[in-house]
């Protein structure tokens, strides 16, 4: 007689998980279905992105320029130190053989005394901490041997002074690198962005910057406002020279410049020397309100103190932008004024 088994009815915890993955297949498949496929952005969007990243890009450069300035005033501090470590090795190196000579004329004629003797054999330091020696020497002696030990605790002290100034021109050069890198990123990013973009779209982006970078022959209105100072008008003369000079992070002139580098120079042209970067800038004269603003004067923008020009009349600057663009005219208007500075 056959028998008859029933079919083995599958779990209920097997049936819940296929009914969901197949429940998770469909729900897949429709949002794929639906999805709209990811539109490229415009022109007018890369180039508000782009001109984003060049504005923190100018940010990170001024950071930049900040640690390469402490950079090279750390060289020279070092170096000063280095070459008084040097002179004063010398001046020790007298006294040391001035007090020999002395020592050898009296084995000479035999008289050295056995604390003289005791001193060419040890550290002065040390012997002098030694009352009961000192009494034996001549007034001479000792004087000659209190130049020995002050020489020698001026020279110990500017080598630590040069210890910890290179400590902390290491640390510097690190975070110099950590700048450069961000300022890097920032552009290599922008350039991918625009990469994006059409032959067309790139050449009506060059055409837009094209017309804002006025050269030296274009005609721009600067009324006649006049200047504070002579060497605020030589500054801003300086500056006008070189319009049509390209934008380029850390530089300053004459091939190139970026915007606190451009101002720094045109100043020095005047005799005049103010600091590298845009935030030192702001702080080296007296600030001043837009109205109070002539030819000649700095001119501070964004929260941060990131940007720098100089006023060139009219609500106009001459300034270097940023990377892509010249040194040229543009109106103050363009980006927030934080305040004017009079050198």
């Amino acid at each position: 007689m056959a028998s008859h088994r029933r079919p083995k009815q599958p779990s209920r915890a097997r049936v819940t998980v296929l009914t969901t993955a197949a429940a998770a297949a469909v729900a897949i498949s429709s949002q794929a279905a639906n999805a709209a496929p990811s539109e490229k952005p415009s022109k007018d969007e890369v180039k508000a992105k782009v001109d984003k990243l060049y504005e923190e890009a100018e940010q990170a450069t001024e950071k930049y320029n900040g640690a390469k300035e402490k950079q090279e005033k750390l060289q020279k501090e070092i170096s000063t130190i280095q070459d008084n470590v040097a002179r004063g090795q010398e001046d020790l190196n007298e006294l040391r053989d001035a007090m020999g000579l002395a020592a050898a004329a009296q084995y000479r004629t035999g008289s050295i005394d056995s604390s003289l003797q005791l001193f060419l054999s040890s550290n002065p330091d040390d012997y002098l901490d030694k009352a009961s020696t000192a009494d034996q020497l001549s007034a001479q002696q000792v004087e000659s041997l209190k130049k020995i030990q002050e020489k020698q605790r001026e020279l110990a002290q500017e080598r630590a002074e040069a210890a910890e100034k290179l400590k902390d021109l290491a640390s510097t050069r690190t975070e110099l690198g950590k700048k450069k890198k961000q300022v890097q990123a920032k552009l290599a990013e922008a350039q991918k962005l625009l990469n994006t973009l059409t032959a067309a779209e790139k050449a009506a982006l060059a055409a837009a910057d094209a017309r804002a970078s006025r050269s030296a022959a274009d005609r721009v209105d600067l009324g006649n406002v006049g200047s504070a100072s002579g060497r605020a008008m030589a500054a801003f003369q300086a500056a006008q020279s070189q319009l049509g000079k390209p934008y380029v992070y850390g530089a300053t002139g004459t091939a190139s410049y970026d915007c606190s580098g451009l101002t720094s120079w045109a100043y020095a042209q005047a005799g005049v020397s103010i600091p590298r970067t845009s935030q030192a800038q702001a702080n080296a004269g007296v600030r001043l309100s837009m109205s109070e603003l002539k030819v000649g004067d700095l001119v501070i923008f964004y929260n941060d103190l990131h940007h720098v020009g100089l006023y060139a009349g009219n609500g106009q600057i001459i300034h270097a932008p940023r990377t892509g663009t010249v040194v040229r005219y543009e109106s103050i208007n363009n980006m927030p004024f934080q305040f004017g500075v009079r050198i």
